[in-house]
């Protein structure tokens, strides 16, 4: 029996990429793993409540990324903790491994700890990027700040499951250059996707309705939704009838440039549609009405949305560069070398122009096999049992 920490996502219904893999883990582990969390109300680690593991079952998709604790928890949490009464709800036992799927705050980081005598395997951290490293600009200001501090606490680990080949050396290059000379080993285990049917091969929607591009993401600085915007209005004013979907949360502080382009867009005329988040089958309704989608985003540690689109049947242009061009390869995507302005809008242009290229991206696309979420959470808990501990 292995532990699983879901500290965040057993509190939020946010579909961040980390949420998917933390809920996907937990989904696949089933009996093979215990789901905990670090309770800051009792002040220690413990098995997940009845709430909280509705909370994980639910369609994802709510309207903030923040965590969500009920008032009740909170209260008995605390009672408890002034009346001494903790140790018959704190963690107890003995197991197998650890597998810390999250982007764990400074406070989980000083308590995980606490589950060493819990845990006579190895402990296994999952790392998804160095975009906060790599491109500060781009990224929230405390995110930037206490990233360093993340990568050293990694260090705790006996093994490290990297999201894909750059995000592997994106961690070793650091720790490289910060001199560590005795570091856990990383090895990439590439993320897996749902298992879904891809939708019929179909062309373009009648002539009476316009066709639909789909982007999925977060609106933030990295996922360079601003250019994409720039290149569909580049091709309405070229008088191209398509309509631009758009679906993800926004970053207040790095994502609000791209949202007031697209308000000014809407209010314009131009057929732009914006979601905000939305749950698992507003998604799969989406995927199965657009032609194609475009995920412009400069960096990434993996990009689920290129395979999950791709494992649709629908064609994605993309970077051709770092993690995302590591899911492009293969087929089905129209991968771009530099995801600019230009370079979107011909690529756009492109597949809304020939439906016979467009069908040849799409049969491509479903040609490609993928691994599913349950195949990554075995080749996972198989690479954990050749770690010993550190």
């Amino acid at each position: 029996m292995l532990l699983l920490d879901l500290t965040h996502t057993s509190h939020t219904q946010a579909r961040t990429g980390v949420q998917r893999v933390a809920r996907a883990l937990q989904q696949n582990l089933g009996a093979g793993a215990t789901a905990v969390t670090r309770d800051p109300f009792l002040g220690a680690w413990r098995v997940l409540e009845s709430w909280e593991l509705v909370n994980l079952a639910k369609s994802q998709g709510g309207k903030k990324r923040g965590t969500r604790w009920q008032t009740l928890a909170k209260w008995r949490g605390r009672w408890r903790r002034v009346t001494g009464r903790t140790a018959g709800h704190a963690l107890q036992g003995e197991y197998d491994g650890l597998i810390e799927p999250e982007l764990f705050s400074a406070k989980v980081a000083r308590d995980l700890p606490r589950l060493g005598p819990h845990v006579r395997g190895p402990r296994v951290a999952v790392f998804f990027d160095a975009v906060a490293l790599r491109f500060p600009e781009l990224t929230p200001s405390g995110t930037v700040a206490w990233f360093p501090n993340y990568l050293r606490e990694l260090l705790m680990f006996d093994g490290i499951a990297a999201i894909s080949e750059e995000s592997r050396e994106s961690l070793t290059g650091y720790w490289r250059w910060l001199g560590v000379t005795r570091s856990p080993p990383v090895t990439a285990i590439l993320l897996g996707v749902d298992g879904v049917k891809p939708v019929p091969d179909e062309q373009f929607p009648p002539a009476a309705r316009r066709p639909v591009v789909l982007s999925i993401g977060t609106l933030e600085g990295r996922k360079n939704h601003g250019a994409l915007l720039e290149a569909c209005e580049q091709l309405w004013t070229r008088g191209l009838d398509f309509e631009l979907r758009l679906i993800g949360h926004v970053n207040a502080e790095t994502g609000g440039v791209a949202l007031a382009r697209a308000r000014a867009l809407q209010a314009a005329g131009r057929p732009l549609r914006y979601d905000g988040p939305a749950d698992d089958e507003e998604i799969a309704r989406a995927y199965a009405a657009c032609a194609f989608t475009v995920y412009p985003s400069i960096a990434e540690g993996f990009g689920l949305p290129v395979i999950e689109s791709l494992q649709r049947g629908k064609p994605c242009i993309c970077s051709a560069r770092g993690a995302v061009g590591e899911s492009a390869r293969g087929g089905g995507c129209l991968a771009l070398d530099a995801v600019d302005l230009p370079g979107l809008a011909g690529a756009m242009d492109r597949l809304l122009a020939s439906p016979a290229e467009l069908s040849a991206f799409s049969t491509a696309a479903r040609g490609r096999i993928f691994k599913t979420w349950s195949d990554y959470a075995r080749e996972l808990t198989t690479w954990m049992q050749s770690l010993p501990r550190r």
